[in-house]
């Protein structure tokens, strides 16, 4: 999530918008009008759009290891205005008792392109390679010394988006929108391979999570606030991502997720709720910093419409990984124009904690221990 806000906030001045209102902004979930918002995921969902105007796109593979290793690694290609393309790769590697086996890398990329078949990305010492059968990608880098990846992620259950195109639009006309957020998931997949973290080489096995994603405006108007969840179990995946508009779009909530187990997608979710239950004002920012959350999943069966799905995850979120000040990289003249003028102040709080989830399928009840990589991200 930095680079990606950080992106979006350093390619366009931060002037402050009109009240536009909530009828300007179409959520993905809009318009679903009871039907079930799950789709299937396509090539086409799967390709860059390589856009020829300003914009952020971003592939992220989240994963968690059974060796307790919590990462994700993440491309980004920004584009300014159409003149100008920029390319990052960016690597967490997490473990709460090994800091030697723990790093933060943000590489800028060289000689990056999009691959004939649209869905493949390489760069000078990089490659993001999907099977033909989409079922499978494979990632390499060595663009850092500090994390060498070289790993494949297997989708097992399958992957969605919501409605027709997993997008939420900005603007007064739906056909002719001036601002888009655009999401395709993977939840739960499979990861192997091997991960080199400041000379120390891991054997990489575990699960994964997928997230293809399109920002097609400034972060800070499309988004005041984004909660993300990521929980990986023995058999159960929960995702969920929700951004709140800022108050030129009404404050509007939209919130996509979805629970899967082993091969099976559960169901994908739209009428879901993220909630920070204990908070504490940070000294530094004055942010609700969150201690303890309850998540919560509603929907329906992408197989069977009558079976309902009903999921809640809560409990405390003790460790925090790290509360990230997202303007602390970016040039001074962005960040007074931002800060000053849009009101911005970004900072992200992630967080990597043991968790349990209840889930009742139907007739079917499940409580599954596992792992929850959570962030909250504050920007207006």
């Amino acid at each position: 999530m930095l680079k990606w806000v950080q992106s979006g906030i350093s390619a366009v001045a931060g002037t402050a918008e009109p009240i536009y209102g909530p009828g300007a902004i179409h959520s993905v979930a809009d318009g679903l009008d009871g039907a079930n918002p799950f789709s299937a995921v396509t090539k086409e969902d799967l390709e860059w759009r390589n856009l020829p105007y300003t914009n952020v796109e971003t592939q992220v593979f989240y994963l968690t290891t059974t060796s307790g290793h919590v990462c994700f690694v993440q491309v980004i290609l920004s584009n300014v205005a159409g003149l100008h393309t920029t390319s990052q790769f960016t690597c967490r590697i997490y473990h709460p008792d090994k800091p030697e086996e723990s790093v933060w890398t943000s590489t800028n990329l060289s000689d990056f392109a999009v691959g004939a078949d649209k869905t493949s990305f390489k760069a000078s010492h990089l490659s993001i390679v999907l099977s033909e059968d989409l079922t499978t990608y494979k990632i390499n880098s060595s663009v850092n010394d500090k994390s060498i990846i070289d790993i494949a992620v297997v989708r097992e259950a399958p992957g969605f988006k919501i409605g027709k195109d997993g997008m939420t639009r900005f603007g007064t006309d739906y056909e002719k929108p001036w601002g888009s957020m655009r999401h395709i998931f993977w939840p739960r997949a499979k990861v192997t391979g091997n991960i080199v973290v400041n000379g120390h080489s891991l054997e990489v096995s575990g699960h994964a999570m997928y997230v293809m994603a399109l920002q097609g405006m400034k972060p800070h108007h499309a988004a005041a606030r984004w909660n993300f969840v990521n929980f990986q179990g023995p058999t159960i995946s929960a995702i969920m991502m929700e951004f709140t508009t800022p108050p030129s779009y009404g404050s509007k909530v939209v919130n996509v997720g979805a629970i899967a187990r082993n091969d099976k997608l559960l169901a994908a979710t739209v009428d879901n709720v993220a909630e920070h239950t204990k908070t504490k004002s940070d000294d530094v920012n004055g942010w609700p910093e969150p201690l303890e959350v309850k998540f919560e999943w509603k929907g329906t069966s992408p197989d069977e419409p009558t079976t309902l799905l009903d999921a809640v995850l809560e409990g405390p979120i003790p460790n925090l990984v790290e509360r990230v000040d997202v303007m602390a990289e970016i040039p001074a003249f962005v960040k007074k124009v931002v800060a000053g003028v849009a009101g911005a102040k970004p900072y992200i709080y992630q967080y990597s904690n043991p968790a349990s989830i209840k889930a009742k399928f139907g007739d079917e009840e499940y409580v599954e221990a596992g792992h929850l990589y959570s962030e909250a991200t504050f920007i207006s």
